[in-house]
């Protein structure tokens, strides 16, 4: 079997600031060693479970947080900005599930840490078919094209909460409780890798239960930025339409096409981020 790995870095226990999560400060080390062993604890489960292959996409930031001599299961990792298919970079159908780990909730979501929607500088809600979504939810676009399931997610309360739209089967592991964006109780990183290991595991031995992700078409994709000009910028790419002064929405039966239209969107945006 084949599994696809997508690591973000704010759903990992004892993470709580973005010093300890972006390359040049002085905890990113710290905290690069915690991100590294949960992925590792998450490959350690799948291999018990008869796993043969894994491609690790490094989705966070500047996407160079994963040392690929540091991997388990003697995984391929996939690093670097502007990939074409950002968090997803690297899929397709000869998968045969999907793991997000270390994810987080949404830019609005009550009690998640270090909530965001992609660009905290630009984005202050994504929309899939009138639904409020976060990260999890447009990612479910490609798996659902490339019809591969999300079996496992890893992250707080809100991030195991959003994902129960798209993946209902999935195994989700809490490994913190959000108090707030800049503050959560954390178990202890040996016990939630412990719990990650075991959670991938059963993941595994149940993936011919797990369910796609399943979107009534044709979708619609709404966009709310932070100021106007954000959405006037959005429309210069062709089939984005303004809804609202600071909200584009986009729509189709195409669900790769819609999300790639969405990572255009993301990097088209960054150019008005406040400085």
């Amino acid at each position: 079997m084949k599994l696809f790995l997508s690591t973000d870095f704010e759903g990992t226990s004892g993470i709580v600031a973005w010093e300890q999560i972006i390359e040049g400060n002085a905890e990113y080390e710290q905290g690069r060693r915690l991100l590294t062993n949960e992925v590792n604890a998450v490959i350690a489960g799948a291999l018990e479970a008869g796993v043969t292959d894994f491609v690790v996409n490094d989705a966070h930031h500047a996407m160079r947080n994963l040392h690929p001599q540091d991997l388990s299961g003697r995984a391929t990792l996939i690093t670097g900005k502007h990939k074409p298919y950002y968090m997803m970079e690297g899929l397709d159908a000869s998968f045969d599930g999907i793991c997000f780990v270390s994810y987080h909730g949404s830019i609005g979501a009550e009690h998640a840490i270090l909530s965001h929607t992609y660009n905290p500088g630009a984005i202050w809600e994504v929309r899939i078919n009138g639904e409020i979504v976060g990260e999890s939810g447009i990612n479910a676009l490609v798996a659902a094209h490339y019809q591969v399931p999300i079996i496992f997610i890893s992250g707080d309360e809100a991030t195991a909460r959003e994902a129960m739209t798209i993946a209902p089967q999935a195994e989700k592991i809490i490994v913190k409780q959000s108090l707030g964006r800049f503050a959560a109780s954390h178990l202890h990183p040996e016990v939630a890798c412990e719990m990650l290991q075991a959670g991938s595991r059963r993941a595994v031995e149940q993936i011919a239960n797990m369910q796609l992700p399943d979107f009534s078409l044709p979708v619609e994709l709404e966009v709310t930025f932070l100021v106007a000009d954000m959405a006037e910028m959005a429309t210069w790419i062709r089939g984005v339409e303004r809804s609202a002064p600071r909200t584009v929405k986009v729509s189709g039966n195409n669900l790769l096409d819609l999300y790639r239209t969405f990572i255009i969107l993301v990097n088209l945006t960054r150019s008005l981020v406040d400085r």
